[in-house]
């Protein structure tokens, strides 16, 4: 048995829910919509230019969960999920998933987006392990704030070894799958590394380093 780590956005799925999220609330006019949707471009193409600021990203993008009640929230992530999420599903990514369970592998997903928007994706992927930045929440309700480590860039090395230690893991043997340059650090850290529809750092690394590079599209 070996650990299959997948990253989700744009890996699992044929997009990124954090925008995806950002586009939705911008549709439903929960946010102010010209001001929100520039913000939301901009620090997405941050993040593939591998520059972007997590704790301004942050800052940004957790304010509307302050601002929204949870019930209305939950609501918002049903429809969320039948909308944009959906359709960025991949009968690909399905089979690879089921591969390793088939194999008895242990299946998680590390991913810097917040357990808010992913965790529902990745129970709809059966996938019950699941590192994210987690949320700080006080009286049932989001404060816009985090706890911990965000899961992103080196963040993830740190998360994945508490998680190894907490679990009594060995990284031997393991396989991480991203398409991003931003994963570097913990590509390095895994046995197996998968280069997954890479963005052009990526693929470029991965070719230098001999790693496999594979799509789900």
């Amino acid at each position: 048995m070996a650990l299959a780590i997948f990253d989700l956005d744009n890996t699992l799925i044929a997009g990124d829910s954090d925008h995806g999220w950002g586009e939705f609330l911008v549709a439903k006019k929960k946010v102010d919509v010209d001001h929100y949707r520039a913000m939301n471009d901009r620090f997405y193409a941050d993040y593939e230019a591998g520059c972007m600021d997590i704790q301004a990203y942050l800052d940004f993008s957790l304010a509307p969960l302050a601002q929204i009640p949870s019930t209305e929230l939950e609501q918002l992530h049903r429809e969320f999920m039948q909308t944009v999420i959906a359709p960025m599903r991949l009968e690909r990514a399905d089979d690879l998933i089921q591969q390793h369970r088939d194999a008895g592998d242990r299946l998680l997903v590390i991913t810097s987006t917040n357990r808010f928007i992913v965790e529902p994706i990745c129970q709809s992927l059966g996938i019950d392990e699941l590192l994210a930045t987690d949320l700080e929440m006080i009286d049932g309700r989001y404060t816009g704030k985090i706890v911990g480590t965000p899961t992103y860039r080196e963040g993830k090395v740190e998360r994945f070894n508490q998680w190894l230690a907490e679990n009594n893991e060995q990284s031997e043997g393991s396989y991480f799958y991203s398409d991003s340059i931003n994963d570097l650090p913990l590509l390095l850290q895994v046995t197996h590394p998968v280069a997954v529809d890479p963005d052009a750092p990526l693929r470029d690394a991965a070719a230098t380093r001999g790693w496999d590079i594979i799509s789900l599209r």
